[in-house]
């Protein structure tokens, strides 16, 4: 058996944990010198190289000192929270990684109180050293302060410091230590993870923590193997959920090496493997010994807490630039993404033909959409919704741990913009180079739509990270921002003459020559109430000119949505229109005599 330590990396966003398994990886020797190493290799998915940031947890391993090391990247944001949870078990210990600057932040206390509850006894790794002020003695203290409030243990309180510039790969012991290499990190982890636990000759037992899907061989289980061995050619039992137990025989073992998957013909206790040949396999399930089908405990994901509603298509553009524009079509998506993703729920909703999708945050139902709309999708989403629950007869809602970073200066306007909406302040601070941390707990619904509020009144230069708290006794009314909408009356091509003629009344989100349809919003009315308008005129052409006024139209740059703001922004009546090409924002009804009938009713 070989010697093995298996760890995960957990973070919040832009901590820089990807770049430290860059530099870990790289020092290692795990690449080739022939081989192309571009930035945040683990980064893999298109999306994730886009954004900067990690959506999907994923495993390599390296060789140091006679151990081979599995590491496990997670992501950092709270709304792929199901990710981290998922591969816990798989893991001894964790490296924490904290910014020198900006201190634990919400997601750090969420996936450290999960790691926590586990028994994992933590590594602290204080990142950026190297950026301008920076202060890894005071990031330290907090850390311990997050600790203790998280009712760590006397063990885990002892957690060893490693300080680190993931993006000069470098790592030390101690500030004042000289270092030019990762090395001390890895020692560290040599010295102060345990030997990933199993009995060899035990029978057989693993625990699948993620699901891939291969073209050739099908569905792949990956997890840790707790005891036992496996062999190519065996025959194994699954041991599913519902208690139903399925015969099948493993037909590849791969265990990774560095980003690689190598074939072995077998796997023995304490590794990380994939198994393919199990056709209903699932996360959270035991692969056993067929003649000792012994499960491991169930992994246990945090329920969703928001919702949103995914239609066909039936906009007067729909069928224009995708090819799966029909239901069963959507369906089949959504069922092939509840395989790996486990997290989202997927119900049908009889009443409008269409799919409530249950995750954990916009960013993760964004992201979903994203990737259908890339794979030729056209569908329209509804304004995200929170979800409530009953709970001994009385009505609770989710509420948000909410991380405000401001300059001083709208440090009131922060706090009045939450009042308004039931949030209660938890703690402030004083930041650096004069900004203020505000601590908000605050109802998630909230949030929805905050966002681009927030930032108007900070003039962009806020910062909010949020994450789930708990369930609470419902708050009552929220005076949420409403906004009216510049809808367009007809089908046909928006005009500059029109356009210009109609600033005055508000901000529009498209340009001239962009194709519109009744019923679809083309911009923000400057009053709370709705506006038809009529965007397709163009100018009566005469003989007569006049000098100068003929050239006069300057129109004010529209405004541009990316998919999260636009799902923000849309209101209770509104929906989304997602094709491979456009993102717009319609009437839910689109017609505005259809409309009054409707709000008469």
């Amino acid at each position: 058996m070989q010697k093995i330590k298996n760890i995960a990396i957990i973070a919040h966003v832009d901590h820089g944990k990807t770049t430290l398994v860059d530099a870990a990886l790289n020092q290692a020797g795990v690449f080739s010198k022939h081989h192309e190493v571009i930035e945040r290799i683990m980064d893999s998915d298109d999306i994730e190289r886009e954004r900067g940031i990690t959506i999907f947890s994923k495993n390599a391993s390296l060789f140091y000192k006679d151990y081979k090391i599995n590491i496990v990247d997670t992501p950092g944001h709270s709304d792929f929270g199901g990710e981290v949870q998922r591969i816990m078990k798989m893991v001894d210990a964790v490296l924490l990684v904290v910014d020198a600057f900006e201190g634990p932040m919400p997601q750090t206390k969420y996936v450290l109180k999960k790691s926590l509850e586990l028994g994992l006894n933590p590594i602290v790794v204080i990142n950026k050293i190297d950026r301008p002020h920076s202060s890894p003695t005071d990031t330290l203290e907090k850390v311990f302060d997050l600790f203790i409030e998280l009712n760590a243990n006397d063990e885990q309180l002892n957690f060893p410091v490693i300080y680190t510039s993931a993006r000069d790969g470098i790592a030390k012991k101690e500030m004042t230590d000289e270092s030019d290499n990762i090395f001390p990190l890895l020692d560290c982890i040599i010295e102060n993870v345990k030997d990933t636990e199993g009995d060899e000759s035990k029978p057989f037992q693993l625990l699948v923590s993620a699901i891939y899907y291969d073209n050739y061989l099908g569905k792949l289980g990956t997890g840790k193997i707790f005891n036992g061995k496996v062999s190519l050619g065996e025959e194994i039992v699954l041991l599913k959920r519902d208690g139903e137990r399925l015969l099948y025989r493993i037909s590849k073992i791969y265990t990774y090496i560095g980003l690689s998957k190598k074939e072995v013909k077998t796997a023995y206790a304490g590794d990380i493997v994939s198994l393919a040949g199990m056709e209903f396999v699932d996360v959270g399930e035991t692969v056993a010994h067929k003649d000792h089908p012994y499960p491991l405990p169930l992994i246990h994901i945090d329920e969703p807490t928001i919702s949103m509603e995914i239609f066909v298509n039936n906009s007067p553009f729909a069928g224009k630039s995708g090819k799966n524009v029909t239901s069963n079509k959507i369906y089949e998506r959504l069922l092939k993404e509840l395989q790996t993703n486990v997290s989202l729920r997927v119900e049908k909703n009889p009443e409008t033909d269409g799919y409530i999708v249950k995750g954990r945050g916009e960013l993760q139902l964004a992201i979903l959409i994203e990737n259908m709309r890339r794979e030729s999708f056209e569908l329209q989403v509804s304004k995200p919704k929170v979800i409530f629950k009953e709970i001994d007869g009385k009505l609770m809602e989710p509420m948000e741990l909410a991380t405000v970073d401001v300059g001083e200066e709208f440090v009131g306007v922060v706090i009045e913009m939450m009042g308004r909406r039931k949030g209660e302040l938890i703690n402030m601070a004083s930041a650096n180079e004069g900004y203020s941390r505000l601590e908000f707990k605050v109802p998630a619904r909230s949030l929805i739509g905050f966002r681009n509020d927030f930032l108007t009144e900070t003039r962009g230069t806020g910062i909010i990270n949020h994450t789930f708290y708990e369930y609470e006794f419902y708050k009552g009314e929220i005076a949420n921002s409403n906004h009216g909408s510049l809808i367009s009356m007809e089908n046909g091509v928006a005009m500059g003459y029109a356009l210009n003629n109609f600033q005055p009344r508000g901000m529009f989100f498209i340009g001239p020559q962009t194709e519109v349809y009744a019923g679809m919003i083309v911009g923000q009315h400057a009053k709370e109430t709705d506006l038809i308008i009529n965007v397709c005129r163009g100018k009566k052409l005469t003989n007569v000119r006049a000098s100068g006024s003929d050239d006069a139209i300057k129109l004010i740059p529209p405004r541009q949505f990316s998919l999260e703001q636009a799902l923000e922004y849309i209101g209770d009546d509104e929906l989304l229109e997602i094709t491979p090409t456009a993102i717009r924002m319609r009437k839910k009804v689109l017609h505005h005599l259809d409309r009054k009938r409707s709000e008469k009713q």
